[in-house]
């Protein structure tokens, strides 16, 4: 799919790798809307977009107010137009904590933001981009939602969810002009854990630093990410680390899960 003059949609485009979306696919000549819950990066990103901030428009969009969400896509389709693509970037983890940890409010918020805000989006805007003769949906899962990772493990099980959504997608629409693409990425390096309310650093934060296996620039993986658009893919994964573990997953699920345990051992908080 060509990306000029293209209407595309980006959730949680006020930092990180949102925000490298939106600014690469304007530099594509996409008229793009960026959702961000946060003002204060939304006009960050605005600001970064320099000479191409006439094709941006921001808003302020809390993605698990389902009819909040429902009707900005109404009304954000008679201010800018036909929509021809969404991207549902939008998410937090939880702290690293065991189930047995976490309180119920964090279990909340960890699914409303990363399952429902998906649902919610793709719901709402789903009709107009069955109007198109070419449109798609990018729906972004995690690593986290291919394997078990012990202290993330309800933000696996969102990110599952939504993986199995997005493969449901594809085959309800296989017949239709949306193309759908499940992104997997490994460690991206962004501000998630600021974003998702963790101030304090896990203990075993330092030694990721150190870790061979760095995380992905934003930069890079929203590269990759519009070029899945542009070639009308249907699953990437993005990183070593997620490309590594799929393959021994392939071959022994017990053998992965074990070697992802060890290395989650020194990030949990008891």
């Amino acid at each position: 799919m060509k990306l000029k003059d293209k209407t595309i949609i980006v959730t949680g485009g006020g930092n990180g790798l949102g925000r490298e979306l939106v600014l690469q696919l304007l530099i594509k000549g996409s008229r793009v809307v960026a959702i961000d819950i946060s003002d204060a990066a939304l006009m960050e990103t605005e600001r970064l977009s320099g000479d191409y901030h006439k094709m941006l428009k921001v808003y302020n969009l809390d993605i698990t107010d389902r009819i909040k969400v429902i009707n900005f896509a109404d009304s954000v389709t008679k201010e800018v137009g036909l929509i021809d693509g969404l991207i549902n970037n939008a998410g937090i983890i939880q702290p690293f904590k065991r189930v047995n940890d976490l309180d119920f409010g964090t279990i909340d918020r960890v699914i409303n933001v990363d399952f429902f805000g998906t649902l919610n989006l793709t719901k709402a805007f789903l009709p107009y981009l069955l109007e198109r003769s070419e449109a798609f949906i990018v729906n972004i899962s995690s690593m986290g939602g291919l394997f078990p990772v012990p202290g993330q493990i309800v933000y696996g099980a969102a990110k599952s969810a939504v993986k199995l959504l997005t493969e449901g997608l594809q085959a309800e629409l296989k017949n239709t002009p949306v193309n759908v693409i499940l992104i997997c990425p490994g460690a991206i390096e962004t501000d998630i854990k600021f974003n998702s309310g963790i101030e304090k650093e896990s203990r075993g934060d330092d030694e990721l630093k150190r870790s061979i296996i760095k995380p992905v620039k934003p930069s890079k993986a929203a590269q990759i990410i519009i070029n899945s658009i542009e070639k009308n893919k249907r699953k990437v994964l993005i990183g070593t680390d997620i490309k590594s573990l799929n393959m021994i997953y392939k071959l022994s699920p017990w053998l992965a899960s074990r070697l992802i345990a060890k290395q989650m051992e020194s990030h949990i908080i008891s």
